[in-house]
């Protein structure tokens, strides 16, 4: 049982005093998180999504936080690949440098990113990029493990060539992909690697999906495989504030939920700015049900019960029973890491630190002592 935290580096505001503190708030979380337990911090790759998402550089701020932790997995959750973006040479390059200064603690997610306005920045219209990514992501582990490389692709071309350094992990980090919907859990399987499942549809879903992988992995074929290291490992998405008011942990749990999912339906779905209203919980999970849909990579994703099932309303969202309760759901549906998604825009720094020690001090032992 793997305990996780994953950010998006989502603010409300996007001054300059804003980020700077979002930041060095999240490295306070970070550190937190390591005292008390925590396996790894994930972080995701956007691009021009102000107020979802302004991890635009997240190599970097994995680097600044290996370089102040011992034991926390670092994690990419993912490196997006449309090769302008984010060539496969540079990233091999780079994922191997913050392995060795990590001394083995990288997790290495690849993807290709959500939204037209990601991928139009660097020229690529989204519904061409899935080949690239591909060709990228069975690339990539080349380049990590062979002594010289030489590439004639359909979208990347590399003259022969010795690219070093060499990642610290033999013969590479685990490797993982985003998922959300059915097929790429399927892919995932069949490749071979980690699923981190980013999608909110809670512990019947999250059953579901985990069906499909496991599947898929068993019956995955050697010439499939993508890299030198199989992994059999489903991570799964777990939005949450824990308090010990459970009806505050609520109240600002919907409030940072609806931020956050009207933010990816701006740009996911043209929709409007989100709220920044501070209403009851009952006014921000109504609102939650009265949106129409909110795209989360490819996955059409209804609000309504999957965004605030009364899972997620009730036990994500509560006291330190309540998130045993929803974890322990989670971990029957087959998940083998929870991905504790704390940052969600109204959500405040000292509220984040308040559920890390929570979490640290009383979740993660009571499942350590239950079931090892």
């Amino acid at each position: 049982m793997k305990f996780s935290i994953i950010y998006e580096a989502q603010t409300v505001a996007t001054d300059p005093e804003t980020e700077f503190r979002m930041f060095h708030d999240m490295i306070d979380q970070c550190l937190l998180a390591e005292k008390v337990g925590f396996d790894t911090v994930w972080a995701v790759e956007h691009t021009a999504l102000p107020q979802y998402a302004h991890m635009s550089a997240p190599e970097t701020f994995l680097a600044f936080l290996a370089g102040k932790t011992t034991t926390l997995g670092i994690g990419h959750g993912v490196v997006c690949l449309p090769p302008a973006m984010n060539h496969p040479v540079k990233v091999a390059e780079r994922i191997a440098t913050l392995d060795i200064l990590s001394k083995g603690r990288v997790h290495f997610g690849m993807g290709k990113g959500g939204t037209q306005q990601e991928a139009g920045t660097f020229g690529y219209n989204l519904a061409d990029l899935p080949p690239m990514i591909e060709e990228s992501m069975y690339l990539i582990p080349k380049i990590m493990t062979q002594e010289f490389i030489e590439h004639n692709g359909e979208y990347v071309q590399i003259p022969r060539r010795p690219i070093y350094p060499k990642p610290y992990q033999k013969p590479h980090p685990p490797l993982y992909m985003a998922t959300t919907k059915p097929d790429t859990l399927a892919v995932a399987g069949s490749r071979g690697i980690g699923a981190l499942v980013l999608g909110f549809g809670g512990p019947d879903d999250v059953a579901q999906k985990n069906k499909i992988y496991r599947k898929a992995y068993k019956d995955r074929k050697p010439e499939q495989q993508v890299g030198f290291r199989p992994i059999e490992h489903l991570a799964a998405l777990c939005p949450a504030v824990v308090l010990d008011d459970k009806d505050r942990a609520r109240r600002i749990g919907l409030r940072g939920q609806r931020f956050f999912v009207e933010s990816l339906a701006h740009w996911y779905n043209a929709g409007p700015p989100p709220c920044l209203d501070d209403l009851d919980a009952s006014e921000h999970e109504a609102a939650l049900q009265k949106m129409s849909t909110a795209r989360l990579s490819e996955e059409t994703i209804r609000t309504g019960n999957q965004y605030v099932s009364s899972s997620v309303a009730e036990d994500a969202y509560g006291n330190v029973d309540n998130c045993i309760n929803y974890v322990e759901q989670l971990f029957e549906a087959g998940a083998d890491e929870i991905l504790f998604l704390f940052q969600m825009g109204t959500v405040t720094h000292d509220v984040i630190m308040e559920t890390i020690r929570n979490i640290g001090e009383q979740v993660i032992p009571h499942f350590h002592s239950k079931h090892g």
